[in-house]
């Protein structure tokens, strides 16, 4: 049986992770072996995120107060947690990505800045290109212009440089 000293340092856990989080996915992991969470736990603190498997009557207790209190509805049944402290979408794309590979455990919901999603809003976060993704793609339109603009420039000076050429040869014949 848990002591109440364990039930706090627990509380406290949570608490310290919601508090940095920019998500909070709800996950049902029912059928899940213990090597089975640590390796979906690696793929989310890989971009990171983490997870945890708690207590439902502990999270709620943790999450009273805050901008994740309307996850209470969903901690029903076997639950985790998956947290995103980086970009809200990467941890959503990991248990995803998991679920598809194994065909088990379920997303059951998430909050967003305050807004409680549904599964299937939160498998459509899935979707979103990440943080680092979406980067790359701004800078990719923003260093496309300068990069035809280098082309052109080029283009026009190897064409002189030919012309140039040309004529120096037809001068030597």
């Amino acid at each position: 049986m848990a002591t109440k000293e364990f039930k706090s340092e627990k509380i406290d856990a949570i608490k310290a992770k919601i508090e940095k989080a920019q998500v909070a996915i709800i996950t049902e992991y029912k059928g899940l072996s213990v090597e089975e969470i640590t390796k979906l736990r690696r793929e989310i603190q890989k971009s990171g995120g983490d997870y945890m498997v708690t207590k439902n009557t502990l999270a709620k207790i943790a999450i009273k107060g805050t901008e994740y209190e309307a996850l209470a509805e969903k901690l029903t049944g076997p639950i985790a947690l998956a947290f995103g402290f980086e970009d809200p979408v990467s941890p959503a794309k990991a248990v995803s990505q998991f679920i598809k590979e194994t065909k088990k455990c379920e997303i059951i919901g998430a909050v967003l800045d305050g807004k409680l999603l549904t599964d299937k809003e939160t498998k459509a976060l899935a979707n979103l290109p990440s943080k680092s993704e979406l980067y790359a793609k701004m800078l990719g339109s923003i260093n496309s212009p300068a990069s035809g603009i280098v082309g052109s420039i080029n283009a026009v000076m190897a064409q002189l440089t030919r012309a140039m050429a040309a004529v120096r040869d037809q001068k030597a014949a």
